[in-house]
């Protein structure tokens, strides 16, 4: 006889010891496919075998995952499932839920073994102990179980073969512990647990695949009151969760010896969240079940994973985790891989990777291991690539702004180049949390300047796409840094932008207390051309403020300042305000002379953002003169550029004065539909004022309605 632990390659045919098998008949056949049959006598009957545990209490959700195991049809080949996810995220749980709901699918019964890949206190089942379960389940005596594990595959497939059974193997490692324990039957089901994704599987057996991640909100809310009661599935016990199964669990029982809100308020801390969550049961102690899933990692993978838990924001992409680790994008990527077949990241659709919020937590709570040079190194290369890159996609939204110095990133930090506006906006986008994350955390490290220079190179796009609130906190954030940095420009630029951020927010208090800030160090340092950004800025605060008298005097103050500075583009942006407010303030004939001047110069120094501001002002002068078409002209062609920019928030202001040209000439439709789009702009923006003001514009069309009023086109 072969010993218990030998393989037998593929297409090597086997015999058995019939003396050590009595009752049981031999034909021999290629194993690896299931030609072995052993035929046991009916010598040692045993009942129906049912092992399979209890069905979980309170089981909530995963409907998408019951209906797929429902909905799966027998084939020629067993019906194999792998249910994967990270440790206590209820794989079992749903095996056995499903198993139970569906039993009269099974009558031969059902065999369960846990195979022990990620236990506390054991090492993973060997397939050939596993098979010895099995075939006593099935009723063969323990003195014929055949020691070679090819003998013991050969024989459990044989008294499976035609039977209608399920056969769950839980827990696994990896495709090599199942291989043997599967049957050769169509008639079949096999669900098999792991934390590692089996792709093996996948390839040899056609076997299925479900991925399970965190419960939804309703579905956490359902399970905790299903174990609390209602009244206590609070909120802050459900965002500690986090959509976990096992934590929720473990909530909800430490909140039936212990006041929910004091429960709640111990999870608040999420450097200690860990630590309420262990039970002190290796099998149930969430950190615990976190850290089993780490032990089969290499030295690289596991340095890998503690830092890409340090790495800001909810997601990362390939880039910033290869500068975090410092390695090239190929060797992050294997790492990375690895990670998600253990199942501790998940990568989406489009290509990034995202820790659930639990196992980041685990993640940083082992970071500490690292020697803290190496801890600091990868966050200051994330730093550094996320401040770059974003550098990099302001140039491409807006090639004129002044750009700032900031010398070469770290050594190990990857670049990430942006081909166009397109791009920069895309990568805006995509990166805007995880920016603001880094801006946090960096705060947090009092990296002032890496403070200073992530407000600057988000300003453009932050105020485009009409971020408002966020780019308020991190001009704050700013202005609070640029004092402890030598030179005094940043720190009147810093009040300046918190004063404009400020006015679009509708509080002038602030705004007026930032913009004064900013003026007087500005006289102070003999800063001529940052006195002339103030006093532009402060005239768009007093035109919001309704003092357009004002906003002139400061416009006027900033285009004599440009002038005497000889910058032609700044000239031409002072030109245009003191246009529009010239216009406002009843000179509707020397507005549109300013504001056509600064049109030319616009054009002739290719600046397409100012050419749109401009094409506005001059659309608002020509409605208001009558000239609607004309009107209607300007405003499209400001629309244009604007959507070409990305600027939405300027957009949605041109869509909302582009509906009175239209109003006027009778084209009630067009001036609907503009005002509509506005609005839903506005909504996406959050701009209360505006959006109450379109409302009722959009009323008016209702009365023009009820009176019978069509458009011209209608007839």
């Amino acid at each position: 006889m072969t010993n218990a632990d030998d393989e037998t390659a593929s297409g090597v045919r086997n015999t058995v010891d019939a003396s050590a098998i009595s009752g049981v008949v031999v034909q021999g056949g290629t194993i690896a496919v299931g030609g072995n049959h052993f035929h046991l006598l009916a010598d040692n009957p045993r009942p129906t075998p049912r092992q399979l545990p209890l069905p979980p209490p309170g089981f909530v959700g995963r409907q998408g995952e019951l209906a797929a195991l429902t909905a799966a049809e027998p084939g020629e080949t067993p019906t194999i499932w792998t249910i994967g996810g990270a440790g206590g995220m209820g794989k079992t749980s749903l095996a056995v839920q499903w198993a139970a709901s569906h039993g009269d699918r099974f009558p031969d019964g059902a065999l369960f073994v846990d195979l022990h890949g990620f236990s506390p206190n054991s090492h993973p089942l060997k397939p050939a102990a596993a098979l010895r379960g099995f075939l006593d389940a099935l009723g063969v005596h323990h003195r014929r179980v055949p020691a070679a594990l090819a003998d013991r595959t050969a024989l459990f497939r044989s008294l499976v073969a035609g039977k209608r059974m399920l056969i769950l193997l839980d827990n696994a490692c990896d495709e090599a512990q199942v291989g043997p324990l599967l049957p050769g039957t169509s008639s079949c089901t096999v669900l098999v647990t792991s934390r590692n994704r089996l792709p093996g599987l996948a390839v040899a057996h056609d076997a299925q695949s479900l991925r399970l991640g965190p419960l939804t909100g309703s579905e956490a809310r359902a399970m905790l009151s299903a174990r609390l009661g209602a009244d206590h599935a609070a909120g802050a016990l459900l965002a500690a969760g986090a959509g976990h199964p096992l934590a929720l669990a473990i909530i909800a029982g430490l909140a039936r010896t212990h006041s929910p809100a004091e429960i709640a308020d111990e999870l608040r801390d999420e450097s200690s969240r860990l630590d309420v969550l262990d039970t002190g049961d290796p099998a149930t102690s969430l950190p615990a079940v976190l850290s089993f899933s780490t032990r089969a990692l290499t030295h690289g993978q596991r340095t890998a994973f503690l830092l890409l838990g340090l790495a800001p924001g909810p997601d990362t992409g390939l880039p910033a985790a290869a500068s975090l680790v410092a390695l090239p994008v190929d060797c992050a990527k294997l790492l990375l891989r690895a990670l998600e077949h253990a199942s501790l990241v998940d990568r989406d659709n489009q290509g990034r990777y995202r820790m659930h919020d639990l196992v980041r937590d685990h993640a940083r709570s082992l970071a500490n291991e690292l020697p803290a040079r190496e801890r600091q190194d990868a966050i200051k290369r994330v730093f550094d690539f996320y401040v770059h890159t974003a550098a990099e996609a302001d140039r491409r939204l807006d090639p004129r702004r002044t750009s700032i110095r900031l010398g070469r990133p770290m050594s190990g930090v990857c670049s990430h180049p942006l081909r166009d506006a397109d791009s920069a906006l895309q990568w805006f986008a995509v990166e805007h949390r995880n920016l603001l994350a880094t801006h946090t955390d960096a705060s947090a490290a009092d990296e002032h300047e890496t403070v200073w220079r992530l407000a600057w190179v988000l300003n453009t796009y932050q105020q485009r796409r009409a971020h408002r609130q966020e780019r308020a906190d991190i001009w704050r954030c700013a202005s609070e840094a640029a004092p402890r940095l030598t030179d005094p420009v940043l720190a009147i630029r810093a009040y300046r932008h918190l004063g404009h951020a400020h006015i679009e927010l509708g509080d002038l208090d602030e705004a007026h207390r930032s913009l004064r800030r900013a003026l007087d160090l500005a006289r102070l340092h003999g800063e001529t051309a940052q006195e002339a950004h103030t006093h532009r800025t402060l005239a768009l605060m007093s035109e919001q403020d309704a003092d357009r008298e004002r906003a002139l005097d400061h416009a006027s103050h900033a285009l004599e300042l440009y002038r005497r500075l000889g910058n032609p583009v700044r000239e031409a942006t002072a030109l245009n305000q003191v246009g529009w407010l010239t216009a406002w303030l009843g000179d509707r004939g020397a507005g549109e002379e300013f504001c056509r001047a600064a049109l030319a110069l616009f054009e002739q120094h290719d600046d397409p953002d100012g050419e749109a501001h401009t094409h506005d002002s001059l659309g608002w002068i020509a409605h208001v003169v009558h000239r609607h078409h004309e009107a209607i002209e300007h405003y499209r062609r400001a629309l244009d550029i604007y959507q070409s920019l990305g600027n939405t928030y300027a957009a949605a202001d041109t869509l909302d004065r582009l509906g009175a040209p239209y109003m006027a000439i009778g084209h009630y439709e067009q001036a609907e539909e503009t005002l509509l789009e506005a609005l839903t702009i506005y909504q996406h923006q959050d701009r209360p004022h505006s959006i109450r003001r379109v409302a009722r514009q959009l009323g008016v069309f209702d009365a023009l309605v009820a009176r019978g009023h069509r458009c011209p086109e209608q007839g």
